[in-house]
Parts: structure tokens; C-alpha cells; sequence
């Protein structure tokens, strides 16, 4: 059985590129994209069960990742949410874990270490990068 995987982020390319690399690490599928928060959780709705595993970007528009993690956490609490973003400041980190995040991803993390981070999320239920090198 297959993870399945949400994504959230408003710069389209990059949303399809990262729907791209995740396909093709074995045993996960992605299951729903949209580019923004609002639109992501309407989507949600709609599937029979939602995803395992979803991955937010910090900064959107209409809703960004703190609000959408935060609804999400609320509506979904089994699902494990993950922050991905450029920004590596302290506040941002504090503010998604707070919101229910249970990884903070860098947008520049290489792709063997998204593939490990995935696996130690559904696994684990969390990812600390300090603890993997």
C-alpha cells in the first residue's frame, strides 16, 4: 500500500515538479495539488479519505500554510502536515510546528533527502534533519 501525499503551493512549477519527484519514489502516490490552501482543503473534502501526508508551503496566497495547517490540524489530526519553505528563520520553523507541523522542509533539500524525510514522517510520525546526518 502506497502513501499518499498532498501538496500545497502557489508557484505552479514548482508544484509540478515536486508532484513529478515524489511520484517516483517508490511507494508513494500524490493524491491531491492545489495552489493555495483554501482550494487544497475544499479538495480534500471532496476525496474519500485524505492524504497521509501533506506538504504546505509557509508563504501563499488566499491562505497561506500557518492558516491552512491550522484548519487542517483542527478537521484532520491524523494527517501529518509538513512545512516547506525558503525561509529558515526561527519564527517561521516555531510558527508551523505550533500550527501542527511535524517537519520543517527546506525548498533546496536535496531529493534522496526528501525521499528519507517522507519515509521517517509516515514512519515515525515526525522528521528532524539534525537527527539524520
Amino acid at each position: 500500500m502506497n502513501v499518499t501525499i498532498g501538496i500545497a503551493d502557489d508557484h505552479q512549477l514548482f508544484l509540478k515538479s515536486l508532484s513529478m519527484l515524489i511520484q517516483s519514489f517508490p511507494h508513494f502516490d500524490i493524491l491531491v495539488e492545489a495552489m493555495d490552501g483554501d482550494t487544497l482543503i475544499k479538495k480534500i473534502q471532496l476525496l474519500a479519505e485524505p492524504p497521509d501526508i501533506i506538504l504546505l508551503d509557509v508563504d501563499m496566497h488566499i491562505m497561506d500554510g500557518y492558516e491552512t495547517a491550522s484548519l487542517l490540524t483542527e478537521k484532520y489530526p491524523h494527517i501529518k502536515l509538513v512545512a516547506l519553505s525558503m525561509k529558515d528563520d526561527d519564527l517561521s520553523i516555531i510558527n508551523m510546528i505550533k500550527a501542527g507541523c511535524c517537519a520543517y522542509l527546506l525548498k533546496g533539500i536535496h531529493p534522496n533527502d526528501l525521499e528519507k524525510a517522507l519515509n521517517d514522517i509516515y514512519h515515525n510520525g515526525y522528521y528532524n534533519a539534525d537527527e539524520s546526518n
